[in-house]
Order: C-alpha cells, then structure tokens, then sequence
C-alpha cells in the first residue's frame, strides 16, 4: 500500500513565478522578487541543481535518496536536505511510500519559472 500526499498548494514563492510576466516584460515589483529569489536561491546551488535535473530525467520522472545517492560524494543526510530546500520552494512534489520519500519535479512550477525568464523574441546587442 502506498500513501501519497495530496497536491501541494504553491509555495508563496512559487506562486510569485507563477503571478510574473517575463522579466523582459516589465520590472519586477519589490515583493515580487522578493518571493522570487528563494526558488532562483535554491537553484544557485550546484548540488540542487543537479538533484532537480536527476529527479526529472529519472525513470518515471520521480526518485528517492537511495536512487540519487551514487551520483553524489555526499551523504544521505545532506542530499535530503538538499531535496527538502527544493520541496519547500515548490520545485518538487513528495510522497512517503515506507521508508522513504520519493521526489517528483512540479511541471508547472519549472513551467512558470522558464516563462518568468523567457525573452520573446531573438535578443540583439544594442
């Protein structure tokens, strides 16, 4: 029997992504990048970034520690920690299944995130 947690309510930082249209758009409201800069925090960190690419590309698109512990020097601890900062930012949904807890990225959370970044159109040197 495996028990999954319900959907995740955005984040109030993730939810800032959402609200945004592209930095190219206009400029961000103080509050905005205020709630913004945790999520872009959390992917400041190598380790993160490689934790949410490895959850992503991994079969079935979830993962737990002991699927992503090899590809690290790191102990199981501290890529726990890792994956709780991405979690509690909204980047990546849980669900405890016995022991442990699998990770699955938030489509729609990444989603905002590249629309949050995108430029329109083809960017020139002025």
């Amino acid at each position: 029997m495996s028990v999954t947690a319900p959907a995740a309510t955005p984040t109030p930082e993730a939810a800032a992504v959402a609200c945004c249209s592209p930095l190219v758009s206009q400029p961000l409201s103080a509050d905005q990048a205020l709630r913004i800069a945790p999520v872009l925090k959390a992917l400041a960190e190598p380790v993160r970034l490689r934790l949410l690419s490895l959850v992503a590309s991994h079969a079935d698109g979830e993962a737990c520690v002991c699927d992503l512990q090899d590809a690290f020097e790191l102990s199981q601890p501290t890529i726990s920690h890792h994956l709780k900062v991405l979690h509690q930012v909204g980047l990546l949904d849980r669900s405890k299944r016995g022991v442990w807890v699998y990770y699955r990225v938030r489509e729609d959370a990444l989603a905002d995130l590249g629309a949050l970044l995108a430029v329109p159109g083809p960017v020139t040197a002025g």
